[in-house]
């Protein structure tokens, strides 16, 4: 062995191959992909073109991307977004009768309810928002004003390029960059709506938090992933008494894959003779446990965004699917949902509404009933109640069902047979 020009010896050529060895055996191999994520590979590994990701960082679990691409957090997420969205949103105001009424002309209404900004519809817009909150804790949106001062529209901002920052004179300065170029606004600015704990800097983020349980997941589905794309996974085996010489084995294995593999094949009958017979394999301890792991994972997630597992399609040891839909329905509103729009409302009501709104009692409100839209029986059953007590005329229930009014139909209604229970008993004189 040669060294700068000079022969060495023996002895000096095995320390040389000694001290260079581990440099050769191990280097890291940045996978495409994800931020961080990060595969090892020695020299064999290169040679026979197996290379696998043996770790993922931290930075993959709290990046938003990366936890979407689980089918749970993706089912969880969006369950909550596409439910708050679909909720119509109302400025209400506080009428000579003290009864809250919707306010179409007040100025915020035909933004928060309708469309917010040139781009995108009240949906678009409050979905974004709401996927914001349930993965970062937080959610932005930049004010722009007219030349009057008013709000003119609402621009979203993602969430994970916002930092927020309290500057000399007490107030919140929100800093992002947009194609390179930094922006810089102030809270007067921003609507900023904070999720569960943290401080007035922040909501706290879930995908933060919970990044040791979003990488358990990730990496329970990924070695899934790698046992069923390069594990020996069959379903059986062909076995016989009779040796087999190199020719058969390779005929007898070829007519198996082409008759008898893929799932065009399934199901179809297979004729063997000469004693040969098909002996199916049983799911392994291994695979079983991980099967077991990753309904574990699945469960874990659902508990982090508070979803009831049957709601985004894990039916596996539920005993929700017994109860009646309005019994589920209540406990997602009573429990679950009712948090997060009263969060929404009160960051809305706060940052968006001028004292002289709220001296005249405007408010803004999500009508829950919107939730009802898709159970007819429960509509039925309200609409039934409200008007037996009078507390609904029959054209406020056709106007909530996109029905015109009928005469007569202005007027409460009572059953006759009500009356004070101080005269229950007396007769009529």
């Amino acid at each position: 062995m040669r060294a700068l020009g000079y022969e060495l010896s023996a002895q000096a050529a095995a320390a040389e191959m000694r001290a260079r060895a581990p440099r050769d055996e191990i280097k890291d191999i940045v996978v495409s992909g994800y931020a961080g994520e990060v595969a090892q590979a020695n020299r064999d590994d290169f040679a026979t073109n197996r290379i696998t990701v043996a770790e993922y960082r931290d930075s993959v679990t709290a990046n938003g991307r990366a936890a979407m691409g689980l089918s749970t957090v993706w089912a969880c997420v969006g369950f909550w977004a596409g439910n708050i969205a679909g909720l119509p949103l109302h400025v209400r105001r506080r009428s000579d009768q003290g009864v809250s009424e919707p306010a179409p002309d007040h100025p915020l209404y035909w933004l928060l309810h309708d469309s917010p900004n040139f781009d995108q519809s009240a949906y678009d817009f409050w979905e974004f928002m709401v996927a914001g909150l349930e993965l970062h804790g937080n959610a932005y949106a930049q004010i722009v004003r007219r030349d009057d001062g008013g709000l003119g529209s609402l621009i979203p901002i993602p969430p994970d390029i916002v930092s927020v920052a309290r500057i000399s004179d007490g107030n919140l300065q929100y800093s992002w960059r947009v194609n390179g170029r930094p922006e810089r606004v102030g809270q007067y600015d921003m609507l900023h709506i904070r999720g569960f704990g943290g401080d007035p800097l922040g909501g706290l983020s879930p995908l933060a938090l919970h990044r040791r349980t979003l990488g358990l997941a990730g990496a329970t589905e990924d070695s899934a992933s790698t046992i069923f794309r390069n594990g020996v996974r069959s379903s059986g085996a062909l076995s016989t008494e009779e040796k087999l010489n190199g020719e058969q084995r390779a005929e007898l294995e070829e007519r198996l894959q082409d008759r008898f593999a893929g799932a065009h094949n399934a199901g179809r009958p297979m004729l063997l003779d000469n004693k040969v017979q098909w002996v199916p394999f049983s799911i392994s301890p291994v695979d079983a446990e991980m099967i077991e792991a990753r309904g574990l994972s699945m469960v874990q997630l659902c508990q982090i965004w508070e979803v009831d597992p049957h709601l985004v399609g894990i039916t596996t040891g539920n005993t929700q699917l017994g109860s009646s839909i309005t019994d589920q329905t209540l406990s997602l509103v009573k429990f679950k949902m009712r948090k997060r729009l009263k969060r929404i409302e009160g960051a809305l009501e706060k940052q968006l509404l001028s004292r002289a709104d709220r001296r005249a009692g405007v408010s803004i409100e999500f009508n829950l009933e919107g939730f009802l839209r898709a159970d007819s029986a429960g509509r039925a059953s309200f609409y039934q109640t409200m008007t037996g007590i009078g507390a609904m005329t029959i054209n406020e229930v056709r106007a909530l069902e996109g029905l015109p009014p009928v005469a007569g139909g202005e007027t409460p209604r009572m059953q006759m047979q009500n009356q004070p229970i101080d005269q229950a008993g007396q007769e009529e004189d």
